[in-house]
């Protein structure tokens, strides 16, 4: 349990900082009109691959708080 608690702050914070660095990109891609639909296709193209790695992962539903 100690061990968790800081790997899921930097989780947490790794997160928070990739999210705000994906809207900083598609603010500044979206005032350029080139391109706003490449950077928009290429966010949802990686939002869905990281949801089918993590549904495929073996662990995705055995912790305890399931």
């Amino acid at each position: 349990m100690k061990r968790t608690k800081p790997l899921a702050l930097f989780g947490v914070v790794t997160l928070a900082v990739l999210v705000l660095g994906a809207l900083a990109l598609l603010v500044a891609t979206l005032l350029s009109d080139v391109a706003a639909v490449a950077t928009l296709a290429l966010c949802i193209v990686f939002i869905v691959a990281l949801s089918v790695l993590g549904a495929k992962s073996k662990q995705w539903r055995q912790n305890p708080y399931w």
